[in-house]
Formats: C-alpha cells, structure tokens, sequence
C-alpha cells in the first residue's frame, strides 16, 4: 500500500503478455484465474502502466500474466494474461484471494518478507530529513565557494555580506580597508569614494587641467558635475585630446606591462564617485585610484587609509 504505485511482476521474465485493464463503479465480481490479489491503491495524478524499465507505458489501458516458463519467443502463442481492476472502495490491507501457482507463492512469500512501507507520518518525516539535508549540501557548498573566493579566511561579516560588485571585488584586494570604510558609516564612504578620486586625478596630474578641476571641485561639493563631464564620450574625447593633459605611463591593471596610460586610469574615478549607488562609486574609484598609482601599491594604500582615518575622525 504505498500511495500512487502498483508493483505486478508477471510470471514471465521475458515476452510479451496479454494484459487488460478496467474500471469499475463497484466491486466486480471474482472472474476466476490462477492467482487473485487485491491491494488498495490510490492515485495521485495521472495513471499510466509502465513496463519494467520504463520501455513502454500506457495512459490505463493496462496489461495482464501467469507462469510455467520464463520467456515468450516472437511468433509464439500467448503463454499468459492478466487483468487489473479498479473499483472504489475504503482503503483495507493487501489480500491473497487465490493462490494456485509456483511463481506466485515465491513472489508473495518474497512480498511477505519485505519490511512494511513507511507510513504518511514516516513519508513527512523522510521529506522533512531530505529538505534539511538539502539545505545543509547548499549551505556547504556556499561556503566552500566563499572560502574559494576569499583565499580560505573570511573577511568580517559585513564585508561577506557585500552584494557582488566592485566594492566586494576590491575587498578581495584590500578587506581591511573595506571593513574599516564600511564601519565609518554612508556619509564617510561617499566622502571617500571622493577624495579617492581626487587622489588619483592628483597622482595623475590631472587637477591642474582647468576644466578637470572644475569637475573636482564639483564632485567635492556633491553637485551635478559640469561639462563635459556630463557627456561620457565628449569628457573622454576632451581628455585625449587636450594638450595641457599630461601623458605618463604605468603599469597595466594585470601587471604585465608599463605601457597603461596614468590619465585614463584615473579618468574613471570622478565617474565612479558621483555615482548614485554608494557601493558602485566607492568600488569604481577605489579601483580606478589604484591603477592610477600603478605598482606604488603601498603609497595607494598608506593614503587612502589616511584619507579615512581624517574624514571618520572629522565625521
């Protein structure tokens, strides 16, 4: 008696048996045959006959057995056939009504020594151990994948609670900044992320370019930056073609060559810092600063902890 599932095995191993399926308003009555069972069943869906191995199925227009030898050879006589109805009637225990066959005494002495099937409380039960053994797998696996991206040591939990995006991808580059930015508070970290980028335009030598420092001087009051940094493409055709910008070279985001042009590394960071989304712009500037200084990674890192240590005193 397990919910939605009828297990028939037929006397023959191997072959094709005849089989009939019915549905019936009531009991029927005993339409005699070898070997008589009845077992309650109750559907949970759709009802289809499946054959052993799933290579055939039918919608319940179903098939019967018996067995004095194990296999049917094409082009044989039918050797047996079974008939399977359904009646409603109040769930009862499995019966033997009639036992007249070798076959079927072994298969239901072999039925007989099965362990009964779990109850509906048993089937709750496994469901409930199977959702929290879920969990537990997911949970491992999220924190085998955290400890691959954090080098096998966590950072503290506000860090690891970042959503993916540049902060979180500096933090791996620098969590001990990104925890003490985040611990000083929103207003510390949007003044940050400006001072940041002046320290790139500075390093690059940009703040002396007259209408890139009008655009930091802007950023530092927190007001609409002016033109053209109002146009993407325009600030960065202005930029490039300017003679008074100056034109020195670092080393490359990947650290493979000397050839990365210090201006367009820093360029950037004034873009990230008046963004609206106060995680992007911290990120986006710390990033762009630190590839303005390019392998002056100390001299990065000693200023703009500097530069947090004055706005989280001053704040």
């Amino acid at each position: 008696m397990v919910p939605g599932t009828l297990f028939l095995i037929t006397r023959l191993h191997t072959g094709e048996v005849g089989f009939t399926a019915e549905v019936h308003s009531s009991e029927p009555p005993d339409g005699g045959g070898e070997d008589v069972v009845e077992a309650s069943f109750r559907a949970l869906g759709r009802t289809v006959l499946v054959t052993w191995g799933g290579g055939d199925w039918w919608d319940l227009e179903l098939t019967p057995g018996g067995r004095e030898r194990d296999t049917r050879l094409g082009g044989e006589p039918r050797l047996d056939s079974y008939l399977l109805q359904f009646w409603p009637a109040p769930a009862a225990p499995d019966v033997v009504v009639r036992e007249t066959s070798a076959i079927a005494a072994y298969w239901h002495g072999f039925a007989r020594n099965l362990p009964p099937p779990p109850t509906e409380a048993e089937h709750a039960a496994q469901r409930e151990a199977d959702r929290r053994a879920e969990e537990q797998a997911r949970a491992k696996a999220e924190h085998e994948q955290l400890l691959r991206e954090w080098e096998g040591v966590l950072p503290p939990a506000p860090v690891l609670d970042l959503p993916p995006g540049p902060l979180r991808a500096f933090a791996q580059r620098d969590r001990e900044l990104v925890a003490a930015a985040l611990a000083a508070g929103p207003e510390v970290r949007r003044a940050l992320a400006r001072r940041v980028a002046r320290l790139a335009f500075e390093r690059a030598g940009l703040d002396g370019v007259g209408w890139i420092a009008d655009g930091l001087r802007a950023l530092d009051e927190g007001s609409t930056l002016p033109p053209p940094f109002d146009d993407w493409t325009a600030a960065w055709d202005r930029l490039l073609s300017d003679p008074e910008v100056p034109h020195t070279l670092v080393r490359t985001p990947d650290g493979r060559h000397d050839n990365a042009l210090q201006q367009a590394m820093a360029f950037p960071a004034i873009f990230a810092a008046a963004h609206e989304d106060l995680s992007r712009a911290l990120g986006e500037a710390l990033s762009a600063a630190e590839y303005t200084y390019g392998a002056d990674r100390e001299r990065f890192s000693a200023e703009v902890r500097a530069a947090l240590a004055e706005l989280a005193g001053s704040g």
